[in-house]
């Protein structure tokens, strides 16, 4: 039986180039970064490397990246403690938020409005697309932070960041985006999203998993989240993991070094997966838009199937897939991205998120059909 990973949105398999430089930091290099004397600066030099070559290939400044435990902390420490901040400084109380977001925003969001924030959620259309417009009408002198992924983990459809954080900069307000599903295959620069907060995370572009990073513009006000140590610039307490962050700056180096050629790469066999399956399959539909999406996803719901029945049998056939974000792999609740997009109540209930990575290949996606086409017809009683 041939086994097939088509879940690379949840995470995705560790570069053997990328564990050849953590090694050092995991057998070698063992002090702890904080120690004053020759073992802990060594560490330390490792760990301001790393922080060098992101910030570099961020577009921003060392002292503007700070490393986390994963993307969700990050997203957690961009909402929870920006947010604060300016409302201490100026008064202001409202976050504006799109009903895709991450279950870190979402969750963090629904914290704050326990803490008093008025939390606007925005809407997208069926296409999986939050417009400017749409965010501009809730944008107003009382909003503190604006908040926008750059592609969503579930039907990995792209936003107009940009738009929309030109809207809650024109408002005095700050903006934060996860970049957690788009770093391997967007540019996530200082430039290129003008965000004052970007999270990212290293095991979605082949880093390890446990490490992530928040990249900050200078002047945005910030306060720790876990308190307790002068790590990350008295920002963030807590023992600095430095084989993660020379991981992630590798990862993140091949991404964008690469990133080409593994778009290319990756959306040929997607194509060919998604041709196939319409071309030879009854009653499949495409979540999200068909063009503005990241190049390895592909979310479709199949007509009078039980997505999670359907992920169960996929499993057992050999092919890894998903029913949505990783992080709620345990619900039984219905995708809030699906929901929130005003797709049908059937048509949620049948989705399947499949993935795709620089590694798979078109057998691979001829295979995932025709499997699909033999347990969708079982499933379906024909």
């Amino acid at each position: 039986m041939m086994k097939v990973y088509l879940d690379h949105a949840a995470t995705t398999p560790l570069d053997k180039r990328v564990l050849k430089a953590m090694t050092p930091c995991l057998t070698s290099v063992y002090g702890n970064p904080a120690s004053l004397h020759f073992a802990g600066r060594e560490a330390l030099r490792a760990l301001d490397a790393a922080r060098d070559r992101v910030a570099e290939l961020l577009g921003a400044e060392p002292s503007e990246v700070y490393f986390t435990s994963s993307g969700s902390e990050a997203d957690n420490w961009a909402m929870k403690c920006a947010a604060r901040a300016v409302r201490r400084r100026t008064g202001r109380d409202k976050i504006v938020l799109s009903a895709l977001e991450h279950h870190a925003v979402l969750g963090s969001a629904s914290f704050l409005a326990e803490e008093g924030f008025r939390v606007c959620r925005v809407l997208p259309g069926q296409d999986g697309i939050c417009t400017p417009a749409a965010f501009a009408r809730e944008i107003g002198q009382d909003t503190a932070l604006v908040c926008l992924m750059t592609a969503n983990n579930e039907v990995g459809t792209v936003q107009p960041v940009r738009e929309v954080a030109a809207a809650a900069h024109a408002a005095g307000a700050l903006f934060f985006t996860d970049a957690v599903q788009a770093a391997g295959y967007m540019d996530i620069g200082k430039s290129a999203l003008q965000a004052d907060m970007v999270s990212l995370s290293a095991h979605k572009f082949y880093g390890p998993k446990g490490v992530g990073a928040l990249y900050v513009k200078r002047g945005t006000p910030l306060c720790p989240l876990i308190h307790g140590g002068e790590q990350e610039r008295g920002l963030r307490g807590g023992t600095s993991f430095p084989a993660g962050a020379v991981g992630l700056a590798a990862a993140l180096s091949y991404a964008v070094e690469e990133r080409e050629e593994n778009n290319a790469r990756i959306r040929d066999v997607r194509d060919c997966f998604l041709d196939m399956l319409f071309n030879e399959t009854d009653g499949v539909s495409l979540n999200g838009d068909l063009l503005r999406r990241i190049p390895s996803n592909a979310n479709v719901s199949f007509a009078g199937v039980d997505g999670g029945m359907l992920l169960h049998r996929l499993d057992l056939a050999g092919i890894a897939v998903s029913s949505g974000s990783a992080c709620m792999s345990g619900s039984t609740e219905p995708s809030h991205v699906l929901t929130a997009m005003g797709l049908p109540a059937d048509r949620v209930r049948g989705a399947v998120r499949f993935s795709f990575g620089r590694d798979n290949t078109r057998e691979q996606a001829e295979y995932a059909v025709r499997t699909l086409q033999r347990l969708v017809s079982e499933l379906r009683g024909e």
